[in-house]
């Protein structure tokens, strides 16, 4: 029989991703748009973990059913880690995934070191009492400018550690054998077929 479970996402680029990674599981996967007056959860915390869990325990509460949240950050060797935790917000609070990236490419005009990595930090949340963290991550380098019509948020500017294409230019099969949240996900993968022989 089939579990359902909420995935704590309104980004369709993200949730496709998700439901790709999680297909061949007895799962019912719900957007957190299923659920009309879902909170939207302040991603305000000061790391990726706090986001995730701040995210997952929030829609866990209001839906009753076990919840996945993640939040995935690109921290840049040359700006010290930034964006990191605000790498959707980078270029403001209304920022778009373009102007995120125009902007990075202006913080990294001449720096020769284009040295980044994604990370992503799943949190699970099966009910009320219990918290699962998974973290995935993908090294690689940004670009001087964007490649790809694929994918999402930066992924026209990053090219994963021995590839030389972008993520935008993988296909979404390629992306997710090798991207960040591809990792977390497969950590939760293994977890879930487990969790799911004791529901």
């Amino acid at each position: 029989m089939a579990v359902a479970l909420v995935l704590a996402t309104r980004n369709p680029g993200k949730l496709a991703e998700l439901k790709a990674l999680l297909e061949a599981f007895p799962v019912v996967l719900h957007a957190a748009s299923d659920f009309p007056g879902a909170p939207e959860v302040m991603e305000d915390a000061a790391t990726l973990e706090g986001n995730a869990v701040r995210k997952a325990r929030a829609l866990q509460e209001y839906t009753g059913l076990p919840a996945l949240a993640d939040d995935t950050g690109l921290e840049v060797e040359a700006l010290g880690g930034q964006p990191g935790v605000h790498s959707a917000r980078f270029a403001g609070p209304q920022a778009t995934d373009a102007e995120n990236r125009a902007h990075l490419l202006r913080l990294l005009e001449g720096v020769t070191n284009r040295r980044a990595r994604f990370r992503t930090v799943l949190a699970f949340a099966p009910d009320a009492q219990t918290l699962h963290l998974f973290e995935g991550v993908c090294s690689g380098y940004i670009l001087e400018a964007e490649r790809g019509q694929g994918g999402f948020g930066y992924d026209p500017l990053f090219v994963p550690e021995g590839y030389t294409q972008t993520f935008a230019e993988l296909s979404l099969e390629e992306k997710n054998q090798i991207s960040h949240r591809g990792q977390a996900l497969r950590a939760f993968a293994r977890f879930l077929e487990q969790w799911l022989n004791k529901v």
